[in-house]
């Protein structure tokens, strides 16, 4: 591709190209989120968009002849970026749930802290697993699994062609549900050790009425809560490994869904 060609094909190129890159990136945690000035995202979404523009396909016959199917052609990046980086979000969704449950077991309900990302308050536990799932996340490299699946969709999906199917919705909707199990996954070895701590200070209270079960209640459920979280860092390493290893499988999936 002559980079300094700039008829239609070209220019339409570089724009859906853009498209694609740019929601995909900014779905992404730490990437999409508030933590970066705005300036810099947009200068990372044009590098990546400018190494990858020369090798990718022209539009061609493509090029569309009316303004409404320049935009559904622009809709179509936009979907495919939502698509893929959805993949990625479902994951921290269901990592930040399960830490909201854990919190709420644990008696942080009115404890929150503002995300950094979303601007949103969350339970503590939830934004600790969250960053802790987003180191383990970037020391397996899944970024660059990521990257790879990205350039993979444009090999495949040349920008300005996407085909909606029943398979594709189906992939999705089977991969929103997973947040659910992922969270009970993540969150039930703390919610199970309360709630035998919550049995057992039952029994005392039925014993002992005069104790005041619910003062000594509070720390009791805090120290078991964070001792099960060493528990909960193993079950969430091998998750997290499971899921880099097996992004490749899902992006070939969800791309040959849109063929």
């Amino acid at each position: 591709m002559d980079l300094f060609s700039f008829d239609p094909g070209v220019t339409l190129t570089f724009l859906f190209a853009l498209m694609r890159i740019s929601v995909i990136l900014f779905l992404m945690p730490f990437f999409g989120g508030q933590t970066l000035p705005t300036p810099a995202k947009a200068a990372l979404c044009l590098t990546l968009t400018l190494a990858l523009w020369p090798r990718l396909p022209l539009v061609g016959d493509q090029l569309p002849a009316h303004p409404f199917s320049l935009a559904v052609m622009l809709g179509a990046e936009l979907l495919i970026g939502l698509i893929l980086g959805l993949v990625i979000r479902f994951v921290f969704a269901a990592i930040q749930t399960g830490g909201q449950l854990i919190g709420f077991q644990m008696g942080f309900a009115m404890v929150n802290v503002v995300d950094p990302d979303s601007g949103a308050s969350e339970a503590v536990t939830a934004h600790f697993l969250y960053m802790v799932s987003l180191l383990t996340f970037l020391s397996f490299n899944g970024h660059l699994y990521l990257l790879s699946g990205l350039m993979q969709s444009f090999d495949v999906l040349p920008p300005g062609s996407i085909l909606i199917t029943e398979r594709l919705v189906s992939q999705v909707f089977v991969l929103s549900g997973q947040i659910f199990v992922l969270a009970i996954q993540i969150g039930a070895p703390v919610i199970a050790a309360i709630l035998l701590v919550d049995l057992a200070l039952a029994l005392v209270s039925r014993a002992s009425p005069q104790m005041n079960v619910l003062i000594i209640g509070f720390p009791i459920k805090i120290s078991i809560g964070f001792l099960f979280l060493g528990i909960i860092f193993e079950i969430l390493t091998l998750h997290m490994e499971g899921f880099v290893s097996r992004m490749p499988l899902l992006f070939s999936q969800l791309i040959g869904a849109m063929r």
